[in-house]
């Protein structure tokens, strides 16, 4: 509804008209999209149809906005022209049967006027989260129609083809419209498996984009906050927000000029200390009840706050709170991080003893923690060290990885011709690079496992120095070629 400002002739509009129009526009979108979204397609049951729809009133808005003036109520003015663009459709639509979506769009106009409307965005976090929907495809869902986000921002963030993102969320839409999954916030009954897929979900979001506090980070946090608040009786809604807040609050600390800088270093200065009190908030009122996964991780982090206040972390504590996780949900991430506390407890060859328990091969962090734990004692970890960087795709983390290495004395022996030694085999099926006694991903060819032997053996190298490459060739022979160090690190994304 336009309000006095549409009233008014300006003529043509200028260049500043322009800009208030658009940002007036994208400061709607940014607040609004998933509530003027959710409302819309509540009482349509078509997602895409809601999206086309509202995706019209703001193209009609950046054109009459400039030369009408922004409306006094911007979100009431963009509902009203998508709700009269979907009841327009549904007129001239003679194969649509059910008239019932434009009734209700009909009498609902009677309401425009009215300064806020029904926050309907919990509803559609738990239709995107509907056990028919596949889970692989709620996270994007819920990123796209709660917050607005493209398909190529969401395929960025998953390292996938925009294209390929974008028919997933179209066969997930047209899912939706054929089995009228009724927008509604599940009965108690069926709320508690329910709200832990729309958290599995948002958790998800979040640990894509975490690492550097990157714009889904952001927005998952924005969508942990909502649901905590619009579901305040729920431990476990209460438990991801503070959660999410407590690791966004070190954001700052976590990179150093670049420099990635794990938890037990971080200067706790720099921690954001307003997040820290509204996480506390949050995990008080989830440890009202017996408290789950993300209660019990939320108080681990907890835990580590404390050293802001008293200089030391309370490793007990935290252990056993490691305890209880694993009891909960018995994850190779939990134990893997149970073992490295067990290290601060009671020693590290009993952390030792405890990794060697866990199924690792291809996770990261055990390898890092392993490689850090060798070290300790006093062993050789530099093929620990060699596979921890091999898995890591955050340059940052690798390059931390590398000075260790280094400080573990595994830099030195690294400069030298015959110390790392990567021979191509056959294993599983495939090909492999080894080094020592470490297996690498299998590839399908010889060329394939080549290739990622020269890239791994170049960015290992802390001094730019030649690396051998061993090869057998089908008779049997093995041939030897080097591959120069220029520094370059693999990406990957791990906690601190």
């Amino acid at each position: 509804m336009p309000g006095r400002a549409e009233r008014l002739d300006r003529g043509a509009p200028g260049a500043s008209q322009l800009s208030d129009a658009r940002a007036a526009a994208e400061t709607a979108a940014r607040a609004s999209y998933g509530r003027l979204l959710a409302f819309v397609a509540a009482r349509t049951r078509d997602v895409a149809a809601a999206e086309d729809a509202l995706a019209e009133a703001f193209a009609a808005a950046l054109t009459r906005w400039p030369a009408t003036g922004v409306p006094d109520n911007p979100e009431a003015w963009l509902l009203t022209a998508a709700r009269r663009r979907l009841a327009n459709l549904w007129r001239h639509d003679a194969v649509i049967a059910a008239a019932e979506p434009a009734l209700r769009l009909a009498a609902d106009e009677a309401e425009a006027h009215l300064p806020d409307f029904p926050d309907e965005r919990l509803k559609l976090l738990f239709v995107c989260a509907h056990p028919a929907i596949d889970a692989g495809v709620r996270t994007p869902l819920m990123l796209q129609t709660v917050l607005g986000l493209d398909a190529a921002r969401i395929a960025a963030a998953y390292r996938e083809a925009p294209a390929t993102v974008g028919q997933r969320l179209v066969r997930a839409k047209a899912k939706l419209k054929l089995a009228r999954i009724r927008f509604a916030v599940p009965d108690a009954d069926a709320l508690p498996e329910r709200l832990t897929a729309v958290l599995d979900a948002i958790y998800a979001a979040y640990t894509l984009d975490w690492g550097d506090g990157g714009p889904l980070a952001h927005e998952a946090l924005f969508l942990a906050r909502l649901v905590a608040t619009l579901l305040r009786g729920e431990s476990e809604a209460q438990g991801l927000a503070a959660l999410l807040l407590f690791s966004a609050s070190r954001e700052a600390a976590r990179r150093d000029g670049g420099r990635f800088v794990p938890l037990g270093e971080q200067d706790c200065t720099r921690w954001n200390g307003a997040m820290v009190a509204e996480a506390e908030a949050h995990l008080l009122a989830a440890v009202t009840a017996v408290p789950g996964r993300y209660g019990l991780e939320a108080a681990i982090q907890s835990a580590h706050a404390w050293r802001a206040r008293s200089g030391t972390t309370p490793w007990r504590a935290v252990l056993g709170l490691y305890d209880r996780l694993v009891a909960v949900v018995p994850t190779v991430g939990a134990a893997v991080a149970r073992a490295a506390t067990l290290a601060e407890v009671e020693g590290p060859a009993a952390a030792l003893a405890a990794l060697d328990a866990i199924e690792g091969a291809d996770f990261q962090p055990w390898w890092a923690v392993r490689a850090d734990l060798l070290a300790r004692i006093g062993a050789d970890a530099g093929p620990a060290y060699a596979r921890a960087i091999t898995l890591t795709r955050d340059p940052a983390v690798a390059a931390y990885l590398r000075n260790r290495a280094g400080g573990a004395g595994l830099g030195q022996r690294e400069t030298k011709m015959t110390a790392i030694h990567y021979k191509i085999v056959e294993h599983d099926g495939g090909w492999t690079y080894k080094l020592g006694d470490v297996f690498a991903d299998t590839f399908r060819t010889h060329d394939e496992a080549m290739a990622a032997a020269r890239i791994v053996a170049q960015e290992q190298q802390l001094g730019g120095e030649t690396v051998p490459i061993s090869w057998q060739d089908a008779d049997g022979q093995w041939h030897e070629e080097t591959a120069q160090g220029d520094d370059r690190p693999i990406a990957d994304v791990s906690d601190g």
